[in-house]
Parts: C-alpha cells; sequence; structure tokens
C-alpha cells in the first residue's frame, strides 16, 4: 500500500508539497494535462474576503468599490449569511492558487487537484483564454497599475481619480473587443507603452479637433458623414477604446485609466464565456485525481468520504421549483456533462452512435476532452454535446413566456425525441454572449454642431435596456465625453423605439 499524503485533518507545508506531488503525477501522467507552474499561498478568511472583494486580483489599484465590497461581505459572512469559497484561482503564470488556512488536509487537496490543475489546464489551453489573456504578463502590469493610480491620485486628487474610474468601471462590459483579429499587445508591452503616450500627444484625437469648424463656415468635405465616421473609427462597440482617443476634454492621465480598466476588462472576457466549461473542467479533474488517490491508498476511506460530501455539495442541483433554484448550476451541469462525454466515448449506447458519430466509442476519454476543453466555449459546448441521455436524467424542459399569447407561459419543450434538439438549442443560447450583452455602438458624432455623441442599441426579441440602469451608465459616458449623449434603441427593421438623452455634469478638478 503506498504512504498516506497525510492522517488526519492537520497538514503542515511539508504535507501540502507531498499533495501537490501527488496531484501533480496524475494531472500529467495518466489525465495528460498541461498546466502552468503552480503557486499555492495560504491565506486567512479575512484575506480571502480581501481577494473577493477586487475580483480575485492579488494586485489592484484601490477603488471605494472594493472597501464597500468587502465590508458588506465580511458582515454577512460574520452572521453566517454566506460562506467563502475554499480556494481562488488567478489565470497567470505562475499560476496561483489561495488555499484557506481553515481547510483541513482533505481540502486542501481537493482544492490543490481543482485550482492548481484543473482551471489552470483550462487557463493554458483553451482558445479564448489564448487569444485575449496574456498569463505571463498580468500581474507585472497589475503592479503597474495600482503604481499608476496611486500616482494619479497623488499629483491630481483622490476625487478626480475616483470620479474617472467610477465612469470607467460602469463602462467595463463594453470596454472589450469582441473579435480576435482587435488583440493589443502583450501586457509586458503595455507598461513601456504607456510611458511613451505620457509624452506623446494622441495625433489622431488633435488633428480630429483641430479641424472642427469653430465659426458658421462648414466644410462639406470635413463633414460628410463617411469622412467623419472614418476620422472616428465609428462604428466602434468598444466604448471605453473609443473615449480613450477620442473623448475631447480628457486629460492624458484619464486615457491611461481608461485604458488600464479596459485592459483589465479585456482579461476577464474569455471567463464570461466558460464558466460551465471552466467549472467543470475542474470539478471532473478533481474527482478523477481524488478517486486515484483513494484508489492507491493514499488517502483513507475516511478522508474520501469527506472529500464526497463537499463533492456533492458543490454539484448540487435544486429542482425549478425548488426555492434555491436560480438556473443551472455550472459546478453541476459541466461535471456531469464532462462524466456523459466520457462515457459516450467508452460505453456508447445506439443513441449515442446517432447523436455523436464522431467521438462514440472513440476509446481515449481524456484525449477527447481535452480537445473539447480547448476548442469550445459554453454556447458552442452545450449546443454540440448535451446529450438526449444527460437531458432525460436532468428532466430539461423549455417553458416559453410569450406575452402576445394569451395562454402567457407554457411548455414548450421537453427531453423526448420532438423536444432534445429545441431544449439544447435554447440552453445554449442561455450562454450565448452575442445575446446576453447588450449590443451598444457608438454611430456619430455632431462635429460640425453641439458635439453631441450618438450610440445605437440593436434590440432582440424586444428586449430594451433597463431605463434605470440605462440612465445611470449613459450619464458616466456624457462625464467622459463632456458634451451631450444619446443613445436610440432600434429594432431589426430600423425603428427607434425609445430614445435616451444625458448631459455631462462637471468633472471634480484635478488638484
Amino acid at each position: 500500500m503506498t504512504d498516506r499524503l497525510y492522517e488526519g485533518a492537520d497538514w503542515d507545508f511539508a504535507t501540502l508539497q507531498r499533495i501537490h506531488d501527488a496531484c501533480e503525477e496524475i494531472a500529467e501522467k495518466e489525465l495528460g494535462l498541461s498546466v502552468y507552474p503552480n503557486q499555492i499561498e495560504v491565506i486567512t478568511a479575512e484575506q480571502m474576503l480581501d481577494a473577493y472583494s477586487s475580483v480575485g486580483m492579488p494586485l489592484y489599484y484601490k477603488h471605494w468599490s472594493f472597501g464597500k465590497q468587502f465590508a458588506h461581505q465580511e458582515a454577512s459572512y460574520r452572521k453566517g449569511l454566506m460562506g467563502l469559497a475554499y480556494e481562488i484561482v488567478i489565470n497567470s503564470s505562475p499560476c496561483i492558487s489561495y488555499l484557506m488556512e481553515e481547510n483541513t488536509a482533505t481540502m486542501q487537496t481537493l482544492v490543490i487537484a481543482h485550482a492548481a490543475f484543473g482551471h489552470n489546464h483550462f487557463f493554458k489551453n483553451n482558445y479564448l483564454f489564448k487569444q485575449w489573456t496574456d498569463a505571463d504578463g498580468i500581474l507585472d502590469y497589475l503592479d503597474f497599475a495600482k503604481g499608476y493610480v496611486a500616482q494619479c491620485e497623488e499629483k491630481h486628487g483622490r476625487a478626480a481619480v475616483e470620479q474617472t474610474l467610477d465612469a470607467a468601471h460602469a463602462l467595463m462590459s463594453h470596454g472589450v473587443d469582441r473579435y480576435p483579429g482587435k488583440k493589443s499587445l502583450d501586457l509586458r508591452a503595455e507598461e513601456k507603452r504607456a510611458k511613451e503616450r505620457r509624452n506623446h500627444e494622441e495625433t489622431s484625437f488633435n488633428d480630429l479637433w483641430r479641424t472642427v469648424p469653430t465659426g458658421r463656415t462648414k466644410s462639406a468635405s470635413l463633414l460628410s458623414a463617411e469622412r467623419r465616421r472614418a476620422l472616428l473609427g465609428l462604428p466602434q462597440e468598444n466604448l471605453l477604446y473609443f473615449l480613450e482617443k477620442a473623448a475631447p476634454r480628457l486629460q492624458t492621465w484619464q486615457r491611461e485609466l481608461l485604458r488600464i480598466v479596459r485592459h483589465i476588462s479585456q482579461y476577464f472576457y474569455p471567463q464570461g464565456q466558460t464558466k460551465v466549461m471552466n467549472e467543470g473542467t475542474a470539478t471532473y479533474v478533481h474527482y478523477r485525481i481524488m478517486t486515484r488517490l483513494h484508489q492507491t491508498g493514499q488517502i483513507s476511506d475516511g478522508n474520501f468520504l469527506e472529500f464526497l460530501q463537499s463533492h456533492t455539495n458543490v454539484v448540487f442541483q435544486p429542482n425549478y421549483d425548488d426555492r434555491r433554484f436560480s438556473g443551472f448550476n455550472p459546478y453541476a451541469l459541466g461535471f456531469a456533462m464532462m462524466q456523459d462525454i466520457e462515457k459516450i466515448v467508452t460505453d456508447p449506447t445506439d443513441e449515442d452512435r446517432a447523436w455523436f458519430p464522431d467521438i462514440a466509442g472513440k476509446g481515449d476519454a481524456m484525449a477527447v476532452l481535452r480537445d473539447i476543453w480547448a476548442n469550445y466555449r459554453d454556447e458552442s459546448f452545450v449546443s454540440q454535446f448535451l446529450s438526449p441521455r444527460l437531458m432525460r436524467h436532468m428532466r430539461m424542459f423549455h417553458l416559453h413566456d410569450d406575452p402576445a399569447v394569451s395562454e402567457g407561459i407554457r411548455v414548450d419543450a421537453i427531453h423526448d425525441e420532438r423536444g432534445y434538439r429545441r431544449v439544447r438549442r435554447v440552453l445554449a443560447r442561455q450562454y450565448d454572449v452575442g445575446l446576453i450583452d447588450a449590443n451598444v455602438e457608438v454611430v456619430d458624432v455632431d462635429l460640425a454642431g453641439d458635439r453631441r455623441l450618438m450610440l445605437k442599441h440593436s434590440v432582440l426579441n424586444g428586449a430594451l435596456l433597463n431605463e434605470a440602469d440605462a440612465k445611470r451608465v449613459l450619464q458616466h459616458l456624457a462625464d467622459l465625453w463632456s458634451y451631450d449623449v444619446s443613445l436610440a434603441e432600434v429594432d431589426a427593421s430600423g425603428l427607434v423605439l425609445k430614445e435616451h438623452v444625458a448631459h455631462p455634469r462637471v468633472m471634480a478638478a484635478a488638484a
């Protein structure tokens, strides 16, 4: 029998090293995983709360919203209204995994298997993270951003910096490029380029505003829609990028702050599209590793039962009529799909062969799973690999709520021969970033008149923006633009369904 990695619940750092090495051997030799170097850090509950408040980043600039979030979560934790995650993992190289010091040895083993190998492999190999994130440069860039914000606060005053960051944070979800061809340079180069930008005027910005007429005389060539939009790079869906380059009154340090927020927003862009896959991968990996450690006698029966209890809680899926139901648990759905794919590959039924001819009976489950983990996101993953067997097992169905229909809510599809494809298609669309995020673009600027910034929201399925949220975000946009901003909500036929207008407020004066 192989020697135990630990006995009981206690652990020390030598134990963590043994656990890591044992997990690494299984992950690399048996599962074929490829990971960044690991950096394991043990932190307190308060430090975990602090990491929560700054979206898990070990280095981040200061902002009042992080303190507010910390105070709220700490109060909830102390009152027993919320628990803490067992871990936080950072998509960086080395891959940083935070472990709670209160965890037992079994929980530390689970966390290392889940985060340091499951998430780590997914971060390193999935195509979205390869296209959009720079794991080697993110920590250095965050360190630069933290220092730069502190310098701005010292030089220009905290109020002015916070007001700019408030506005930038409000626009974060509209501060990303969605097409790989627009990917920026690596983040390690950004710090050097930032210094160069501070010593060099934004030539496109200056040329644009210098040619704007100041009197009644108007140049037809300048004011032509085609030339105007070409100068401004319109239409433009990345609002932070547009403001950084074209807002007429922003100072150089404010443009750099917008750029920092934009880069950080881009860093998180793949994570919003891979929640089911990322958590499903990590859960599947930790289950395989923990099971193997138990089979080889490296953890005891009691330790394995402790693991199974935690694992069961993680993959628990409440029924639709349960008060705790809030949609599909990404851990539950992702893990169930990974196990289902393993069965399709190794022991397929006739139904599996009909639905998945490319992978059914292929034999090497890990090779198939590694390929899927590398080449899909949630929407395409569900659309391609959700099986009829799993739909039956999870008793999936689709409710259709159409206000134009007299009967209102009705069951539109169930898990039967007629409903399988519809249920799968509808569920996949819930993870489609094109439907989740509002499609808002800058379409024009009135250069010859009041310099109003004009935006368009392309309405899908009649879903208008929440009026209160639209008003607040548009106000931040107007503050950065420094002139009026209008937003038209337009349907597919070009009909304007609603229009919003915001006027700029006076920005806090720099010190």
